[in-house]
């Protein structure tokens, strides 16, 4: 059984920075994408970076040149790196894990971490 837990969130002022990090466990073995999504108040659940198994990434528009995304296959945790954070950026931050057709189209599958609040305060 597939388990994600998210890590590093919290407070942030507006310019700081914070690194998630998610960590994978339990029949991970088909799944070679990794990407980040976030659902901010009364929002939906958008793409905010993911990363494929041969290291190729993708952004979001709000993470674009200000988030960077990255993975550590020998321990099995994928992090995101936010840096000049805004206020916008507050959001519960979700873990997911994927295939090829997940990098490609940005779509989730089912599996999921339960989560992780990320407040930035300006």
């Amino acid at each position: 059984q597939v388990r994600l837990v998210e890590s590093g969130g919290g407070l942030a002022q507006a310019g700081g920075s914070l690194r998630l990090s998610c960590a994978a466990s339990g029949g991970i073995s088909t799944f070679n994408t990794v990407g980040w999504y976030r659902q901010g108040p009364g929002r939906q659940r958008d793409l905010v970076a993911i990363i494929n198994g041969d290291g190729r990434t993708k952004y979001g528009d709000s993470a674009k040149g200000r988030f960077t995304i990255s993975r550590d296959d020998a321990k099995n945790t994928v992090q995101l790196q936010m840096n000049s954070l805004k206020p916008g950026d507050t959001a519960v931050y979700y873990c997911n894990v994927g295939d090829e057709r997940t990098f490609d189209s940005g779509m989730p599958t089912d599996f999921w971490g339960q989560g992780i609040q990320v407040t930035v305060s300006s």
